[in-house]
């Protein structure tokens, strides 16, 4: 089931059954937000009442009203880093023998359609398309052969990246410059698994404006998605809710000769397989 998270017109979140740009009605009140402190079976009775509602009745559109992060306040989110084979062969690393695990603050996060602002202070962001995998129930020390089952859903992601600060400040400020206000668009909707038959074989891509810049699978994850939730689960308790940024596909603009960054007034669309069309246009910061 394809579901999203959206503003009515009386500026009140709501769930919806979300199919090309519609959203069905009647509609459900975000009494229960995945990962929001909310008990599972909470989550599965919306879930259960919103599969009810068939396919979309194409009597409201998403347009009018405002699309948010169809998890808005994950208690962690992670990113891994170089996990698409062909990426870090494009930036000359070595291939990693473990997971490459950073952060994003949840105040990064925003909904298709808004805007990316670029910071006064970098002038070197850059795009990253991301197949984002979304947490279902809590699990500690959980074994590969398990992992699928604490999988959620999925949606698309953008982890927008100031490598400026990434890779020109001492130390390589990771979490600073990925994690900027606007840095973690996600949307437009979240899949459920059960609509995602091969989480291993899907293609993502990055488009700017009328240009496909990052084109690959997710047959090139180093780490795949079973591992990457098992390894993380060693560390710490994963919650209902918590993101997995699961890394980008080569063509990021930082591996261009010469490079390109973003700028104002590009569009930027995460398109995957399966999930949806994530678009945000970017705008100087005030």
């Amino acid at each position: 089931m394809k579901i999203a998270k959206f503003l009515d017109e009386q500026g009140q979140a709501r769930w919806g059954h979300y199919e090309d740009g519609k959203i069905s009605g009647p509609f459900l009140a975000c009494r229960s937000v995945v990962g929001a402190n909310v008990a599972a079976e909470d989550i599965a009775s919306d879930l259960a009442r919103l599969a009810e509602l068939g396919p979309p009745t194409g009597d409201w559109s998403a347009a009018p009203d405002r699309l948010l992060p169809p998890v808005s306040a994950p208690e962690k989110i992670f990113c891994i880093g170089l996990n698409y084979r062909d990426h870090a062969i494009e930036t000359g690393a070595e291939i990693p023998t473990e997971p490459i695990v950073f952060s994003k603050f949840n105040t990064s996060l925003i909904g298709h359609g808004e805007s990316i602002l670029l910071p006064k202070i970098s002038s070197q962001v850059d795009y990253e398309a991301e197949l984002v995998v979304v947490i279902g129930r809590e699990g500690k020390d959980i074994d590969v052969a398990d992992a699928m089952d604490y999988v959620f859903g999925y949606t698309c992601g953008h982890d927008v990246s100031a490598r400026d600060w990434q890779k020109g400040r001492p130390g390589g400020q990771w979490l600073l410059a990925k994690s900027f206000d606007t840095f973690g668009p996600i949307g437009p909707c979240l899949v459920t698994a059960d609509q995602v038959t091969e989480p291993g074989n899907l293609r993502v891509r990055m488009q700017l404006g009328d240009r496909i810049v990052q084109d690959s699978t997710t047959a090139q994850l180093i780490f795949d998605i079973p591992t990457l939730v098992a390894h993380l689960s060693r560390f710490v308790t994963l919650a209902a809710g918590d993101l997995i940024f699961t890394g980008t596909p080569p063509g990021v603009g930082a591996a261009k000769t010469p490079p390109q960054f973003l700028t104002a007034g590009d569009v930027c669309t995460v398109d995957i397989e399966g999930i949806g069309r994530l678009t945000n246009t970017c705008r100087d910061a005030e």
